[in-house]
């Protein structure tokens, strides 16, 4: 009889163990594991100054965060800058943003290190610690511009280039709320920057305030004036009637593009594609043209239509009206040039093409990046011979004229780009403005 009680036990002991796993398994969860939580930052943390965001993302992909916590160290004192702590099991990743003013710390200007802790829901608290030397810097980078007049025209462009005292995450020029950013460059065999940047057609009327900034790592920012001598420029303003045949011919083509236009009249519809259409397609020009080659790739004076005469003007104010009552207005953002129909549209400089395709009121259009910031739109097109992302060299055929959009009759619009601000054209065909406001800029020595 022995033997068999012996068997039984053996028989036994294997499924009590598989139990108390299945026990154990179900009570504990996720907690029995090994692995240590980690953390990501946004950017490299090198330096701290009046306002620096830090940025870290902790994670724990198994039994989740318990706690996590961010100090400062610095002659012997922890000032504790985060401590969080998680309901078990809930977090699985947490962002932490702190926003550190190293002077109201009482931090001062040298070496410190920034103390990064974090904590698992594990059964045996699996832990990180990371102690990440930084240095406290309160001095906002200095800015060095060549003493240089910058003759500027309304609605033109200006090309600045300088110098700052240390690496910057930050820097360009601001024309009162708008920002041009600028782009690292070699002046001289030293390293500096240049931004290309669009004055306002109204600046004639009004003052306006135009900075050069720069924020370095720590957060702290520089900025000083720009001075320029503002040129005298008018623009037209004439009134275009809005004839029932052009409504007929033109309208259509909206309304069936556009669901929303059906059932409207043609003159609702010309109100609207002249309003909110345009407002959609300039920003749809903008989006396109904040992305850019950081490098200049155009060379020389930009090609000008070939043959072809000026319809419209870069800033005409149009009034349109509908029989005798004015039922819109606009502000020509370019050039029309009409030759002949169906004429070769040619690059005006080298580039790489950055948009193609069907643009509302612009009809069929391509943007060219020619780097820097400068781009080139031509518009109206019957046909496009390039493809998005393609480079194309000065003076190659990227299509033909048309009458696409809102053209009345077969022509180009032609526009300019900078950042994303239409500018004159004009300015940027003319060999002499270009040597005088931007070769000779670059080739400055300071």
């Amino acid at each position: 009889m022995k033997p068999k009680k012996n068997l039984t036990l053996y028989m036994i002991a294997p499924i009590a163990i598989v139990v108390v796993a299945l026990v154990a398994w179900l009570f504990l969860g996720q907690r029995l594991e090994f692995g240590k939580p980690s953390f990501t930052s946004n950017g490299e943390i090198r330096t701290l100054g009046s306002q620096t965001s830090l940025n870290l993302t902790f994670a724990d992909a198994k039994s989740g965060l318990a706690k996590t916590e961010i100090s400062l160290v610095q002659d012997g004192k922890t000032i504790p800058l985060s401590t969080m702590a998680y309901p078990p099991g809930k977090y699985r990743n947490h962002s932490v943003s702190v926003v550190v003013d190293a002077a109201k710390l009482g931090l001062r200007e040298g070496p410190a290190v920034l103390h990064i802790t974090a904590k698992d829901n594990a059964l045996f608290s699996n832990s990180i610690a990371v102690n990440r030397p930084v240095t406290i810097d309160f001095g906002p980078p200095q800015i060095f511009s060549p003493n240089m007049q910058n003759h500027i025209n309304p609605g033109g462009t200006c090309v600045v280039v300088y110098r700052v005292s240390e690496p910057v995450i930050m820097t360009g020029i601001t024309v009162d709320q708008l920002f041009f950013k600028a782009y690292p460059i070699t002046l001289s065999g030293k390293p500096g920057f240049v931004s290309y940047f669009a004055m306002p057609m109204d600046a004639g009327s009004r003052p306006v305030n135009i900075r050069i900034v720069a924020r370095d790592q720590g957060g702290n920012e520089a900025s000083m004036p720009l001075p320029y001598l503002l040129m005298k420029e008018t623009f037209r303003s004439d009134t275009m009637a809005t004839s029932e045949s052009f409504l007929q011919q033109k309208m259509p083509e909206f309304q069936a593009a556009n669901p929303q236009l059906r059932g409207k009249t043609l003159l609702e519809t010309f109100m609207y594609v002249n309003t909110r259409m345009r407002e959609e397609n300039n920003k749809t020009i903008q989006n396109v043209c904040r992305n850019t080659t950081p490098r200049q790739l155009w060379n020389g004076t930009f090609l000008r239509m070939k043959n072809a005469s000026p319809m419209a003007l870069f800033g005409d104010r149009r009034t349109y009206l509908y029989d005798g009552k004015p039922v819109g207005e606009s502000i020509h953002m370019g050039v029309d040039l009409a030759s002949t129909s169906q004429a070769p549209i040619e690059a005006a400089n080298s580039g790489i093409v950055a948009y193609t395709g069907p643009l509302g009121i612009y009809g069929n259009a391509v943007i060219i990046d020619h780097g820097l910031g400068l781009f080139t739109l031509y518009s109206h097109l019957s046909s496009i011979s390039v493809k998005s992302t393609q480079p194309v060299s000065r003076g190659g055929v990227i299509g033909t004229s048309g009458l696409s959009g809102l053209a009345g009759g077969d022509h180009l619009h032609f526009g300019m780009i900078v950042g994303d601000q239409f500018v004159n054209p004009q300015e940027w065909w003319d060999p002499h403005w270009i040597q005088d406001n931007v070769l000779r800029k670059m080739a400055v020595s300071f």
